[in-house]
């Protein structure tokens, strides 16, 4: 990903999509990527005056933040469009959606974002703020656990890594199951393995209770003031798990509203050597 790629960003005229445009402006100066909206709309009676707002807004936008910014409009489902276009379109590199936090509905009938998020062969960055600073990303927090996803997402935090310069927290599962502690053990030790062949400062925590690992991991990624925690979504994921609240969805709705960045299994996984083997 050493070439130049564009950051997506979900824009549905709120505040919530300013502040995701805001974070994808402070990645993309980094990395000297480029910005690109993107609008998915139902109502095609209203398609022209949708495409004249959205054009006044990459106007607007870029003459505020001095930066080139480009638009795409679809019509048709959200969750059907983005994920459509995320696969035909290789030079996007991830994606930066804004949200409300489950909300109303969203309680009920699972999160709007992991709905759009696990139809996606690319990163998501969910935000619900704007960032605290302009500043480069610096720390990243990476739970680890039992799964064999763990490794589908240490690409991007190597990724992350490089090109920002940034401290990886490597946040460990306190599981007492010998089973289960073989295969955390083994999920660090490769994490460490590529960060230190990379290159890259990463520090080892470890929670205090597997019960509430995820609210532990969420208020350690705060009290170490980190820019954003690294996660996969459940793999097979199912309509009871929108239901009942599959775990990420209350990570990303954290209430200290960090960042996170969501990458979903069933992405490709082809690609990790240009991270993970130190090629640049």
């Amino acid at each position: 990903m050493k070439e130049k790629k564009i950051i997506l960003v979900t824009w549905d005229f709120s505040l919530v999509a300013e502040n995701a445009f805001l974070h994808a402006l402070k990645m993309a100066k980094t990395v000297d990527n480029s910005i690109r909206l993107l609008h998915v709309t139902k109502d095609s009676k209203d398609l022209k005056e949708t495409e004249l707002r959205l054009k006044k807004d990459v106007v607007r936008l870029s003459s505020e933040h001095n930066f080139p910014v480009e638009s795409v409009l679809l019509k048709g489902s959200i969750f059907h469009e983005i994920s459509k276009y995320t696969a035909d379109n290789e030079e996007i590199g991830m994606v930066v959606m804004g949200t409300h936090g489950m909300k109303g509905k969203q309680k009920y009938f699972g999160s709007f974002a992991l709905r759009v998020i696990v139809g996606s062969p690319l990163p998501f960055v969910v935000v619900q703020d704007p960032p605290e600073s302009m500043d480069r990303v610096s720390n990243i927090v990476f739970p680890i656990d039992f799964k064999s996803e763990n490794k589908e997402k240490l690409q991007w935090a190597i990724y992350m890594g490089k090109y920002f310069n940034a401290k990886v927290h490597l946040f460990k599962s306190p599981v007492t199951d010998k089973s289960l502690a073989k295969k955390v053990n083994v999920n660090l030790n490769f994490a460490i393995r590529f960060l230190i062949q990379n290159n890259l400062e990463y520090e080892i925590h470890t929670a205090r209770k597997r019960a509430n690992f995820n609210k532990e991991m969420i208020a350690f990624a705060r009290e170490n003031k980190s820019d954003m925690v690294l996660i996969t979504t459940t793999k097979h994921i199912t309509f009871l798990d929108y239901l009942f609240g599959a775990p990420e969805q209350y990570i990303m709705a954290n209430p200290f509203h960090i960042p996170v960045m969501v990458v979903n299994p069933k992405a490709t996984f082809a690609k990790v050597g240009q991270f993970m083997y130190g090629n640049t």
